[in-house]
């Protein structure tokens, strides 16, 4: 087996230029820039998006000192999980951005773009239009996340509540998760905010969503290769460029994007929820009706 000494993915391909085709310089470029992306596709989709064949991106896999495809995604992952940490990510995002508070606003734009174009492709559209089946059909929903995932978990299960679909955010971490755990059941469907590698809450997760019979829906642009077998539906959501600060803007809009299309399933319900939700707060705040039907949080 090749030896891989653990070098980043850029220096193995800054080593192997001057032995690389021209279509195999293209599938290293679109390794090195879009690592996330070859994490989650297979070599055909791999080479439809740096124009060439599947066969050249194995090729260049080789090329790079690996075995082929595989042990190239586990490198991927290392360099994405394994040498990274949130003060070095933010360090780079601000080599790119510099000092200028325009350019730093144009910078995170662009990232938010390349995320929208994401979610609108067509790829995309098969899971999402599975994802909102399941949840549809579920007796209840539950969306595990931990961080800057947990405050998105909350928020999902926020909004489904609210159009009439019972949900609840298994957003703990630690043995304070377990009892969340508790109430997933038969029935049930999962929505997982997460990324690799897999650690401990999410592996407890899984098994218990399998022990349930539960249908899982992972939202991850890196877990995805490691899962895939487990769950019932990938949404591939990009969190920013690899290595930089991670975004979480193109989350929000999947989940905003499956409160409308659950809502648009069930009209009369998520209608009669949200009039449920207004009558209470009448109730809490009586000034609250002769306000008038202002935007409210």
């Amino acid at each position: 087996m090749t030896d891989l000494a653990p070098l980043p993915i850029e220096q193995r391909v800054e080593a192997a230029i001057g032995r690389l085709s021209p279509a195999e310089l293209r599938v290293a470029r679109f390794v090195v820039e879009q690592k996330e992306a070859v994490l989650l596709s297979s070599a055909a989709e791999i080479a439809a998006r740096a124009g060439t064949s599947d066969a050249t991106v194995v090729r260049t896999a080789r090329s790079l000192g690996f075995d082929g495809l595989p042990q190239l995604r586990e490198a991927l992952l290392a360099d994405l999980t394994g040498t990274t940490t949130p003060g070095s990510r933010m360090r780079r995002t601000l080599d790119v951005v510099g000092n200028d508070a325009a350019g730093a606003l144009q910078h995170v734009l662009a990232i938010h773009r390349e995320a929208t174009e994401a979610l609108a492709g067509p790829a995309f559209q098969r899971p999402f239009a599975h994802a909102v089946e399941i949840l549809a059909a579920a007796r209840r929903r539950h969306v595990f996340g931990i961080g800057p995932s947990g405050s998105l978990a909350e928020y999902a299960a926020l909004q489904f509540s609210r159009i009439g679909l019972p949900s609840e955010a298994l957003a703990a971490t630690g043995i304070g998760l377990a009892d969340r755990l508790l109430r997933v059941a038969e029935g049930d469907a999962l929505i997982l905010i997460a990324y690799a590698p897999i650690y401990r809450e999410v592996a407890v997760t899984l098994d218990v969503a399998e022990r349930h019979r539960v249908p899982v829906l992972l939202v991850s642009d890196s877990l995805g290769p490691f899962v895939r077998e487990r769950v019932a539906a990938i949404l591939p959501v990009p969190r920013g460029r690899a290595d930089h600060l991670s975004m979480h803007a193109g989350t929000m809009l999947l989940i905003e994007a499956l409160v409308v299309a659950l809502a648009a399933r069930d009209r009369e319900r998520a209608l009669a929820g949200l009039e449920t939700l207004g009558a209470l707060r009448g109730e809490i705040d009586k000034l609250w009706l002769r306000r008038g039907p202002k935007r409210t949080p």
